[in-house]
């Protein structure tokens, strides 16, 4: 079993002692830092000459008229505009990372699924972006809405490239290796355990502390992630928003060949400049990057009888305008106890409107006790049916109400209203399971018509 960074993923965490250096805490703030001394402007955003020659600019995540609560815009103060950050573009490949809508006549989408973790490419140099497989799109980048699911593989840093994607924002969750992540608002060190948000529009670049790395990515064409409204849970659990992190402002002033890449309306494009887009020296806002350690959230859950639906695990979500209805949600399965009496402790079997990508990032789930491995992806679309396999039943449906903690595990779920359609890499490369739906087959006929029977 793959363990991430942290040896004991339960142990008390540095970072839940004081403040953490290097990240503002909060969730939505509007946040400001400066990494000179006064390059930040004061009771204005543009004026006639910024300090130390700096380019005043503003970075927009939502229209102007947006609705206060959705607004979303940060002021960034750098050493060149992002004008100077583009130039003659060429389109390139990235043969893998594929875009909504995608759907492939060959592929069958409509089924229960289950993939091994995907191996690293022998004999291959892979950046993060160059190592994005795409395994599942839904909805239509061009009218942002709906959603891909990627693994990433990479063994190799970006050193003088640069991204950023104008179709969305990028959820990243690590399963192997760390990331050092560098973006125009500051650096984002992420682990396994943690996950980040890469606003969409935002440049940046990964470099890998432990030679590799692989994870998960959720790139989100429509709203803005946010926090799950909690209703009668109140102000606190699930994930607070002070546990989350925003970098301070730190940036590159580096003279040679730069490589840019773009990805917009689903195709690539590459320019080459004499500089790092990374340039700025501060800024303030609330449209940033941020990270999130999962050992944080505090889980909420039935202390009597019953198994509550799984959304009471959302970290984030990506709302639509109806209510209630996600374009994406982001919900974790954590270590938790587990103390209802007289009741089947496992999520129960089901099948509903939205269609759900989960991922293992390490240890055993208990619905699944083998097969779904970390690094593991599953996949039940809407509407098709599925939950605890034989072995999980019997077990659940015969042991004593004591309460029990679920230890060593973390596993997480991309769940969107849309329908997953299966890229060509996930139905015909990807290690699939093939015998993944035999794990119900020894599910038998119990009911013999006899009152009193369980």
């Amino acid at each position: 079993m793959e363990k991430p960074t942290d040896q004991n993923p339960e142990s008390t965490h540095d970072s839940r002692y004081g403040t953490t250096p290097g990240y503002m805490a909060g969730f939505g703030n509007d946040f400001e830092s400066e990494a000179l001394k006064g390059a930040l402007p004061q009771g204005r955003n543009s004026p006639q000459r910024v300090e130390y020659g700096l380019y005043a600019e503003q970075l927009s995540g939502s229209p102007f008229t947006a609705p206060h609560r959705t607004l979303e815009r940060s002021w960034l103060y750098r050493i060149r505009p992002s004008v100077k950050h583009l130039g003659r573009l060429q389109k390139i490949a990235h043969p893998y990372w594929k875009t909504a809508p995608n759907k492939i006549p060959d592929v069958v989408s409509l089924g229960q699924y289950r993939w091994d973790p995907v191996p690293f490419p022998e004999g291959q140099k892979l950046t993060f972006i160059d190592g994005i497989r795409t395994m599942t799109t839904a909805g239509d980048v061009g009218i942002q809405m709906g959603m891909a699911a990627h693994v990433y593989l990479a063994n190799a840093d970006m050193k003088d490239e640069y991204f950023y994607n104008a179709d969305a924002e990028l959820l990243v969750v690590p399963q192997i290796g760390r990331l050092k992540i560098a973006t125009e608002f500051g650096l984002i060190d992420l682990e396994p355990l943690e996950i980040c948000i890469l606003p969409r529009g935002m440049a940046f670049k990964v470099s890998l502390p432990d030679g590799k790395a692989r994870g998960f990515i959720c790139e989100n064409y429509g709203a803005k992630f946010t926090l799950p409204n909690r209703g009668p849970i109140g102000a606190n659990c699930l994930a607070n928003p002070r546990d989350f992190k925003t970098p301070v402002a730190q940036f590159e002033d580096i003279e040679r060949p730069c490589h840019v890449t773009v990805k917009w309306c689903g195709e690539f494009h590459r320019t080459t400049i004499d500089h790092s887009p990374l340039d700025v020296v501060a800024w303030h806002g609330n449209y940033a990057p941020f990270k999130y350690d999962l050992r944080h959230f505090s889980p909420v859950g039935a202390i009597s009888f019953d198994h509550p639906d799984p959304s009471i695990f959302t970290v984030l979500t990506a709302p639509t305008s109806e209510e209630g209805t996600a374009n994406i949600d982001f919900v974790i399965f954590p270590p938790r106890w587990l103390p209802q009496e007289d009741t089947f402790r496992p999520p129960w079997y089901h099948k509903n409107i939205m269609s759900e990508l989960m991922g293992n990032i390490y240890g055993q789930y208990d619905a699944k006790p083998h097969g779904f491995v970390p690094g593991g992806i599953s996949l039940h679309n809407c509407m098709l049916p599925h939950g605890p396999d034989q072995e999980a039943f019997e077990k659940a449906s015969h042991s004593n109400w004591d309460p029990v903690k679920l230890k060593d595990t973390m596993s997480f779920m991309f769940e969107t209203r849309f329908p997953q359609q299966l890229t060509e890499f996930a139905g015909k490369e990807a290690p699939l399971q093939d015998d993944y739906v035999d794990c119900w087959s020894g599910l038998e006929r119990k009911f013999d018509g006899t009152p009193g029977l369980k």
